[in-house]
């Protein structure tokens, strides 16, 4: 990667071979037992306890310029959204990392649509909460004081979209977007269902039966003399990022002067590195989460609780801020 982000360097260790492709990077989890080995392999020291003096926060907020806040499934699921996530995260027998793969979708396109099709569903009775409802007032409200507010997701709801964020980088995808496997056509698509077959199918019961749809029936491209097999356009486990919005995100980073970490685990891999790596050259990084992750330990400031409830406050209108 290129700046003070260092990423190049990080490719070259041994314990990273298996988890990047050079100068890009694939999707995955690390373990605590592997984020270990690399805080060792970093020289990364044991901090502080971070703060939780919201006060404090908020006076770094009201002179930043460049905000960047990274976003994880925890928003989401305060709407509601099934994050498909530790005990219980299961759609009938399989978790999520075993269907969203590319080896899963060519082994049986089928089982995997009706996945993504259950997901859709249950999606378009979803509505942003007031994590989403913050994050979108904060970067218009600063957005007219000529400071920026940048929003880098690893959700694939869209549910920041929809609460008006405009400037976000969705670095996983969407669930509400296709990409062709025969001519790579890649567009939005919110048909529901997105073919008849999948209509009523999806159902995430343990004892329910694959559908088992033939896969002329799966969504196919309606591109002139296409009708290739669609997908669903996002990254899954395995898969590489697309490199100019992996780019993107790196300038973003790179220039921002406070980072924000909000709802997620800091184990899917490469999001995971990012807020630790803006900490490493200094600038302030404050998580909001129900519970202590493999990184907060890296952090200035760590709220707990519900994003929902901890972040509204904390990006509120500073008293210094013109009305």
């Amino acid at each position: 990667m290129r700046g003070s982000m260092g990423y190049f360097y990080l490719c070259s260790s041994a314990q990273l071979l298996n988890l990047m492709i050079v100068h890009r990077f694939t999707c995955g989890v690390i373990n605590t037992h592997l984020y270990a080995q690399l805080r060792k392999t970093w020289g990364i020291q044991a901090m502080a306890r971070p703060s939780s003096d919201l006060a404090a926060f908020r006076e770094i907020f009201s002179k930043s310029n460049n905000i960047a806040i990274i976003t994880g499934a925890g928003v989401s699921a305060e709407s509601g959204v099934p994050t498909f996530r530790g005990a219980g995260g299961y759609w009938r027998k399989w978790q999520a990392q075993e269907l969203a793969t590319p080896t899963a979708f060519a082994h049986n396109p089928s089982r995997v649509w009706e996945f993504y099709h259950y997901r859709r569903e249950v999606m378009l009775t979803k509505n942003p909460n007031p994590a989403h409802q913050a994050i979108a007032e904060c970067e218009e409200r600063l957005g007219k004081q000529g400071r920026k507010v940048t929003v880098i997701t690893q959700n694939i709801d869209e549910l920041h979209r929809r609460a008006g964020t405009k400037n976000l980088l969705e670095i996983h995808g969407s669930l509400f977007k296709t990409r062709c496997m025969m001519c790579g056509h890649e567009e939005a698509n919110y048909k529901s269902p997105i073919c008849s077959a999948l209509e009523g199918r999806g159902a995430p019961d343990p004892d329910a039966d694959d559908a088992q749809i033939p896969v002329e029936e799966l969504p196919r491209c309606e591109q002139r003399g296409c009708n290739g097999l669609l997908r669903p356009a996002v990254v899954w486990f395995g898969e590489t990022l697309d490199a100019d919005i992996l780019s993107d995100a790196e300038k973003v980073l790179d220039n921002c002067d406070l980072c924000l970490i909000v709802g997620t685990s800091s184990v899917v891999y490469p999001a995971a590195m990012f807020a630790p790596q803006v900490a490493a050259r200094g600038v302030p990084v404050a998580e909001f989460n129900l519970e202590n992750t493999p990184a907060t330990e890296r952090f200035k400031f760590h709220f707990h609780g519900s994003c929902g409830s901890t972040l509204p406050p904390a990006l509120a209108r500073h008293e210094s801020e013109a009305n």
